[in-house]
């Protein structure tokens, strides 16, 4: 055997250890993915009093998103996961399009938006007032939702 015939051997071993490195990460497709967002922060009008709907005040919500199994583990692919990006700039509509009186209601509507607009098994939603309007001192209240997609 000559020098050539060795290289393309080894060549040949190398492109074999590749399909099977290939292989082995599509028997890890579907792992099941959860992306978190933290601290969005949005200006907006929701509150119990009028004044805190006609003033408005920050909000700072945080997200938990259940994508399920997604083959974005192996594909390195956006087009195969949720865009954290897009859905900031969704949230961020939704909660600044209306005014509701309470968290909760916030939190559900987004929730809600979160479902329908995305292959989620399910979300979390925590909504909170760093600056709440109270006579005491807090350092922020706030409420959680979470939803399961209906099967």
């Amino acid at each position: 055997m000559d020098g050539e015939e060795r290289e393309d051997d080894a060549d040949e071993l190398d492109d074999d250890d590749e399909a099977g490195d290939l292989e082995e990460d599509r028997d890890g497709a579907g792992e099941s993915v959860t992306i978190e967002i933290s601290g969005l922060s949005l200006y907006t009008h929701h509150g119990v009093s009028e004044a805190e709907r006609e003033v408005g005040q920050r909000l700072v919500l945080d997200l938990r998103l259940d994508v399920g199994e997604t083959d974005a583990t192996v594909t390195d692919s956006i087009e195969d996961t949720v865009d954290y990006a897009e859905v900031c700039q969704l949230v961020a509509l939704v909660a600044q399009q209306r005014s509701h009186k309470t968290l909760e209601r916030l939190c559900s509507t987004i929730a809600d938006r979160l479902l329908v607009d995305y292959e989620l098994e399910g979300v979390w939603v925590k909504a909170a007032k760093p600056e709440p309007p109270i006579a005491l001192s807090v350092a922020e209240v706030s409420v959680e939702v979470w939803r399961e997609a209906d099967s």
